[in-house]
């Protein structure tokens, strides 16, 4: 295999309760804000000591009701401060959290409640408490359920009034680094959940992996990150804990149609969020801009800020016309957008999917550059992410300190370090074939240069191998396709077949804007919007384009608007908005057979 390590800086000793950096941070800044949390429309906080206080409250509570070492304590519930201090106690004492979607059903919440046999159930209000209720009967293990609405944190606590300190930490300090700290369902894009399960050594050396990797972000002073992903990912699970390990105040939001105010009133250093909401405030902007003379101009201050940035990348010095025009946009456009993220924003990272490549140029040539980052759940959260300094356009950037990046002969990507998974619950022979001598097989394509920095060029189950032989990685047109304003998903189907084609759904909202910023009446719904004209005209233009980065073979011959939305309720995307390819090409079989590929007539 090809391989690159980004050595550590200085040795780790990732052997620890992830407590430990609770109590560290508690040492290091006692009194400074930690967690912040919206009330009554403002921000209030907890500074570390205040948190720690908590955190053990509820761990003694947990001791008291009866929470042995080694049973499971479920949570469903959006991103709070009460979240984050119940997953902390559960690792805490030896327990082992396991979060749960909020916008899993009740089979799949029995389902998850069985395997890793649950004992005891935090629900976020009476919505979610009813659907455990609705199968509690199956669920041999469980013992009680309690709705964090209805002073679910109080009553815990209470339980823990004859348990002491001295308690508390003697069942910390009996519970080390491998031992497990949480199991953490993968969403199934490709079929039935796994629980990947994490140890609290494996989380602590992706934490302090990434300490040292990146410091601008996570572990220098004046350090912050609104955090509105939902703590069921394990990529928001590692931004909570990695605050404790580093300098980070972490502000708590679940409320996505406040997150422009909440950008301004917290005022984040740090931005994390998947491609498509980046997507989403260069739609915006164009749309406000509209199509007269403002239109034009911010068009070719877009225009202008790609410019920039592809030579920026290739090291190469813009031009005295070009610095004149970028100086003249800076003052009337770039500065306006770069306020959208807050006014302490210093760059943003996005995973999860593919960025554009002309999107990420655009955001690099206006100064607020957007890092791409790689992870899994199998990885404790990101292994990989470029870096502001260096940033390679393109590529994942390299790998954490004291992780290894190795291409397979095949192609796939595999990782290695403390940071990778103990392996899938109660299921070893997928953990063999899946972590084989320390490697973690991704079952993502890709490579590796000399200075580390790693492509990823496809999926290995996801690879469309046309009737002619022609291997197509779909990512790649579909990142490009869903860089429309209208567009909302875009699957790339062709396997077996003659050509390539894609299914597109729309977005309702932003279509509706950006057909009243073009001067056209809006539709009233899905139906009416796919058979719009104008609509169709603007997917043949970003399908056209999409097809200039590919051969003609790989290209997008054909392809159908649907009047339908792919939701995680009906089963087309996870609950981390991925597309469950096998699901939707079912789905639509009869569309695929009949409409895309004609039958040929005999």
């Amino acid at each position: 295999m090809k391989q690159y390590t980004t050595p550590l800086h200085t040795p780790i000793n990732a052997d620890i309760n992830l407590f430990d950096f609770l109590d560290g941070r508690v040492e290091r800044d006692p009194d400074g804000s930690m967690i912040g949390y919206k009330e009554d429309g403002g921000w209030k906080y907890f500074s570390a000591t205040k948190f720690r206080e908590k955190v053990i409250a509820i761990g003694k509570g947990l001791i008291g009701w009866g929470a042995r070492p080694g049973e499971s304590i479920a949570i469903i519930a959006h991103t709070s401060w009460q979240w984050v201090a119940l997953d902390m106690a559960i690792m805490a004492i030896g327990c082992v959290t396991i979060p749960v979607y909020e916008t899993n059903s009740a089979s799949q919440i029995r389902n998850v409640f069985n395997d890793s046999e649950v004992v005891l159930a935090f629900a976020e209000d009476d919505t979610q408490l009813a659907k455990v209720e609705s199968v509690t009967t199956e669920i041999p293990s469980l013992r009680e359920s309690f709705t964090i609405d209805s002073n679910a944190i109080e009553a815990i606590i209470a339980f823990g009034t004859k348990i002491t300190d001295e308690d508390f930490y003697a069942r910390k300090n009996a519970c080390h680094g491998d031992q497990l700290a949480t199991i953490i369902y993968t969403s199934g894009s490709t079929g039935t959940p796994k629980g990947v399960e994490i140890t609290h050594k494996n989380m602590a050396a992706e934490c302090m992996d990434a300490l040292q990797y990146m410091p601008r972000a996570i572990n220098i002073p004046d350090r912050r990150l609104l955090l509105f992903l939902p703590m069921s990912h394990v990529f928001a699970r590692f931004m909570a804990i990695v605050g404790f390990a580093g300098t980070l105040t972490v502000g708590l939001s679940s409320n996505m149609k406040t997150i422009v105010k909440d950008f301004e009133s917290f005022g984040p250093t740090l931005l994390l969020a998947v491609p498509r909401v980046y997507e989403k405030v260069y739609n915006a902007a164009s749309q406000r801009a509209g199509t007269g003379v403002a239109g034009k101009m911010f068009a070719a201050a877009a225009e202008c800020a790609v410019e920039w940035s592809a030579l920026e990348q290739a090291g190469k010095k813009p031009t005295l016309a070009l610095r004149m025009r970028h100086a003249f946009y800076e003052q009337v456009i770039y500065k306006k957008i770069r306020t959208i993220f807050g006014p302490n924003a210093d760059f943003a990272i996005t995973g999860g999917a593919p960025m554009d490549a002309r999107l990420s140029n655009f955001f690099n040539g206006i100064g607020m550059p957007v890092l791409e980052g790689y992870g899994m759940t199998e990885t404790s959260g990101p292994v990989s992410v470029s870096l502001p300094d260096n940033n390679h356009i393109g590529t994942i950037g390299q790998p954490l300190c004291g992780t290894t990046v190795g291409i397979a002969a095949d192609g796939e990507l595999c990782f290695r370090g403390e940071n990778v998974c103990r392996g899938y619950h109660d299921q070893p022979e997928i953990t063999a074939q899946q972590i084989v001598d320390g490697w973690l097989h991704t079952g993502d394509l890709g490579d590796v240069d000399d200075e580390g920095f790693i492509t990823i060029t496809g999926r290995k189950k996801d690879l469309i191998i046309t009737a002619g032989g022609k291997n197509v990685s779909p990512s790649v047109l579909e990142t490009t396709v869903m860089t429309s304003p209208v567009v909302s998903q875009c699957l790339i189907i062709g396997d077996r077949k003659p050509f390539v084609a894609a299914l597109v759904t729309l977005d309702l909202e932003d279509a509706n804007a950006w057909l009243t910023a073009h001067g056209a009446a809006a539709a009233e719904n899905l139906e009416e919007l796919s058979k719009n004209p104008i609509i169709r005209t603007e997917v043949e233009r970003i399908v056209k384009r999409a097809n200039e980065g590919v051969s003609r073979a790989e290209s997008i011959r054909k392809f159908e608007i649907l009047p339908d939305e792919w939701t995680v309720e009906n089963g087309m995307i996870t609950a981390s908005l991925k597309t469950r390819r096998a699901q939707i090409v079912e789905h639509y079989k009869k569309l695929i057979d009949t409409v895309i590929y004609v039958p040929k007539k005999k």
